[in-house]
């Protein structure tokens, strides 16, 4: 056990709630600030995407002792399903047997979050704006809408969860030596709702991932415990075909009726839910330090917020607190060590998640579909099953294992050349599965 410190957590988020549950179980007093009311109590707001929790989250949440409860409340997703113009949906496998990700609705985890850390002892302060923070002593300037109600609170550290637009950060920004950067994507998104059957069943396959490729544009569709699928609709801000084309009832009609025939039919309230729900951007966001000395550190979106396509923006969150814990274990009380040794080994990890989050945007949009990417990956997936020792899938690197998301990458960029060069094989298509094509990986693999 570490000495009793008295820490504050910035942020009452997925992991600010579940860092709160590992620091009250080595003895700290938590408090947990958070300038939004109790989502609770509140609708939750129509601009999130369903979460993917995959091996990394499980982990973190197993070691605490709440896999169990937060499994109630997901839905496996054992392949995607994809949704062509041309022709019938079709199913890609995730992994091997039995491997999946798992779908849960942001706002029910969110609250399911913040209960159990309250049982856990962390006492969250909702509708509490940090107006400043000393970094030097480790104090918070919180208090409502009202600047006039400002209260110093010090602690002994403090930890800003607090998301990709963080107040904490904000403030280590204005230090000298901090490192910034952040990059819209043009491509912004929608959350759409498709209802559950009356009997309450999934209208779609319920152990899928659904995917509509539209090439520059897609749509998404994940399962919730209640029958319904939350959607969401990637799109470009401007061009011919992008949100500031549909701006009217008739053009969102028109352009799910050209690009997602089949989706009208599964969406009773698609242009009130278009048209009343915000659009929303994606953004990453990398900086350096994570941490000032012994006093402040930054974790989950706060240091390192990446784009959605990879599913792993919880995950990454939440492996920052495995890796955090272990160091607590290994440096007890000495808190300096534990944040320089934590930021020097999750930074490079984070910005390896962010550039393969943003690849694989292109992938899920339009090479899913694409009949070359799709042999490509069956080739993959057999010298896998026959060679695990190896070679291992990308996607399965990254998703169902713990290895660090920087070896996924560079191990992934290895598999892709020697791909190119199986793929360049005379009559790959008919050769595919052949012990010709097998052993041509073999010796790319040993070159």
């Amino acid at each position: 056990m570490q000495t009793p410190n008295n820490v504050a957590i910035v942020g009452s988020g997925l992991v600010g709630s579940l860092l709160a549950m590992y620091l009250l179980k080595r003895g700290h007093k938590v408090d947990i600030y958070d300038r939004r009311e109790d989502i609770r109590n509140i609708k939750f707001s129509g601009r999130s995407i369903n979460l993917a929790v995959s091996e990394r989250g499980w982990h973190a949440l197993d070691a605490i002792g709440i896999g169990d409860e937060v499994r109630k409340i997901a839905i496996p997703l054992y392949r995607r399903a994809i949704h062509t113009l041309e022709q019938p949906m079709y199913f890609q496998p995730y992994g091997k047997e039995g491997e999946a990700i798992y779908s849960i609705s942001r706002g029910a985890l969110n609250k399911l979050m913040i209960d159990l850390a309250e049982e856990a002892g962390a006492n969250f302060l909702f509708d509490q704006k940090v107006w400043d923070v000393d970094l030097p002593e480790a104090t918070l300037y919180t208090g409502g809408s009202d600047k006039s109600d400002r209260k110093a609170n010090k602690y002994d550290v403090v930890f800003g969860a607090d998301g990709a637009f963080s107040r904490v950060r904000h403030k280590m920004q204005r230090r000298s030596l901090f490192n910034y950067s952040q990059e819209f994507l043009e491509t912004g998104y929608k959350e759409l709702t498709i209802p559950a059957n009356e009997d309450g069943t999934h209208k779609l396959d319920k152990n899928s991932f659904h995917i509509w490729p539209r090439g520059r544009f897609m749509l998404i569709a994940m399962p919730n415990t209640d029958g319904s699928f939350t959607c969401t609709l990637f799109l470009p801000y401007h061009g011919e075909v992008s949100f500031d084309t549909l701006n009217t009832e008739e053009s969102i009609k028109a352009f799910f009726e050209t690009y997602f025939p089949t989706v009208i039919e599964v969406i009773p309230d698609l242009i009130k839910d278009f048209t009343e729900h915000p659009t929303s951007a994606l953004l990453t966001i990398k900086c350096y330090p994570w941490t000032y000395w012994d006093k402040v550190a930054l974790i989950g979106d706060a240091a390192h917020a990446i784009v959605p396509f990879y599913g792993q923006g919880m995950n990454a969150g939440f492996e920052d607190i495995t890796v955090l814990n272990e160091l607590m274990e290994a440096h007890s009380d000495n808190w300096e060590a534990v944040f320089k040794a934590y930021e020097t080994s999750r930074k490079p990890n984070a910005d390896a998640i962010a550039e393969l989050s943003y690849r694989n945007f292109m992938e899920m949009s339009t090479k899913t579909a694409d009949a070359s990417f799709i042999l490509r990956k069956k080739i993959e997936a057999k010298f896998y099953t026959e060679h695990p020792d190896k070679w291992v899938p990308l996607y399965s690197r990254v998703t169902f294992s713990r290895k660090p998301y920087a070896e996924a990458l560079d191990q992934g960029d290895k598999q892709r050349l020697i791909m190119d060069e199986v793929m360049k094989m005379p009559n790959i298509e008919q050769l595919w599965d052949s012990e010709e094509v097998m052993n041509k990986i073999e010796r790319l693999i040993a070159e």
